[in-house]
């Protein structure tokens, strides 16, 4: 893959960890793409255990990639949250989720980042206001 950092969503980091996901196949191809470490957020690491809370090890999978530093969470919550909070009155309508809010949030303090995700929201989400965010992200065909 190229030289951008790679900044996960929740949908991927699922994807690649549950065999059983329909983009799992793909997620896999990616994540092999992809030098590590990807950026996130602890909100997505938040959903993403949630979401896996049935599987064996659904949760500790999820924590291992970080305790192995294959996914990093640089994003501090208390300095970010007068930005964080026009994000989300920005996109109320949309709704737009904490998670999302501090990704958009990582790609505007991350020069040459790329957000890898499953939700359409972020072909609407703008950086700095006005700026496409470029996406990795699964196009049906």
């Amino acid at each position: 893959m190229s030289h951008k950092r790679v900044i996960v969503d929740t949908g991927p980091l699922v994807a690649f960890l549950n065999r059983n996901d329909k983009h799992h196949d793909w997620a896999k191809t990616q994540f092999s793409l992809i030098s590590p470490p990807l950026i996130s957020c602890e909100s997505v690491i938040s959903e993403a255990c949630f979401l896996l809370r049935n599987f064996t090890n659904g949760a500790q999978n999820v924590l291992e990639l970080i305790e192995r530093e294959l996914i990093i969470l640089p994003f501090d919550l208390q300095s970010e949250s007068k930005s964080i909070k026009q994000l989300l009155d920005k996109y109320k309508n949309v709704p737009m989720s904490l998670a999302d809010a501090c990704l958009v949030r990582l790609s505007e303090q991350i020069s040459e980042s790329v957000i890898f995700t499953l939700d359409r929201d972020f072909k609407i989400y703008k950086k700095n206001k006005r700026n496409i965010i470029p996406l990795i992200t699964y196009i049906a065909v």
